[in-house]
């Protein structure tokens, strides 16, 4: 199962490396297992082995994560304190953040060092972001109100797939695949709009509109949480190599960054 997050849509983990073995056949009563012949205790009680080419565990995903947010959150401190006023390095921040994720996305491996720095300079720019709108009186507090948003979305979708009230299957992950690529599209030529014609372009981030967009961008966000879940799972339950929890805390932190700044913005728009 492949998600829609930037990270993850490019391979099941390390898809394309000495890992995976997307082309083996199924196991009897189950899918196939894209980890089948790189990990001898996939389907086995594992005896001792190396700690560092062990299975990865969900202790494994949630301390890889909890160091990314960390160092995220970090960099944010960093940001608000200190580069609230200069908006210019907040966008060198931004700029340098995604150069690094488009370069671990093509990465054949999970570089831990690369994420975190990854984490660290798009906390510096969301914070510098998020300094600048709350001084701004109309706006005090909605980055506050952006943040406990976000962790709402993220548990509200984290008990949904644990009930299974939402089921990650292959329609579900074609369908949020175009109704993200639309809403990406879409955000960009109002972009244009904007940056060519003046005023808020289309109209999407303004108005009636920009509400209902804003709300299509975060309901996408907790989509891409669901594909992350499902993510995680599979390569846990397939004997996914532990430095794949690195990957998995790097996605995470992707979508958790898209909700919080759709979420912004919506904060924005309604007070507005």
């Amino acid at each position: 199962m492949r998600s829609s997050n930037p990270v993850f849509s490019r391979r099941a983990f390390s898809r394309g490396t000495g890992y995976a073995g997307f082309n083996a056949p199924p196991q009897a009563g189950g899918a196939a297992n894209p980890y089948a012949g790189t990990n001898p205790y996939a389907t086995q009680a594992p005896p001792q082995y190396d700690p560092q080419t062990r299975p990865m565990t969900m202790d494994d995903v949630v301390t890889r994560t909890g160091m990314t947010l960390g160092t995220l959150i970090a960099g944010a401190t960093v940001g608000w304190i200190f580069l609230t006023g200069a908006l210019a390095f907040a966008v060198f921040a931004a700029v340098v953040a995604m150069g690094l994720g488009f370069a671990q996305t093509f990465m054949r491996r999970p570089v831990p060092a690369l994420i975190l720095a990854y984490a660290a300079f798009e906390g510096i720019f969301l914070g510098a972001l998020s300094g600048a709108i709350n001084d701004l009186p109309k706006f005090s507090g909605a980055p506050m109100q952006a943040v406990l948003g976000t962790m709402a979305v993220f548990v509200a979708m984290l008990v949904a797939y644990k009930t299974r009230l939402v089921r990650v299957t292959a329609r579900f992950t074609r369908f949020v695949i175009i109704a993200a690529l639309g809403f990406v599209l879409l955000s960009l030529v109002n972009m244009l709009f904007m940056v060519f014609g003046g005023g808020d372009g289309l109209g999407f981030r303004s108005g009636g509109l920009g509400i209902l967009f804003g709300v299509v961008g975060v309901v996408l966000g907790a989509l891409f949480l669901a594909l992350d879940f499902k993510q995680v799972e599979d390569g846990i339950a397939y004997g996914a190599p532990r430095e794949e929890s690195w990957l998995a805390a790097f996605g995470m932190t992707t979508t958790l960054v898209w909700i919080y700044l759709e979420m912004l913005r919506l904060i924005q728009i309604l007070r507005d």
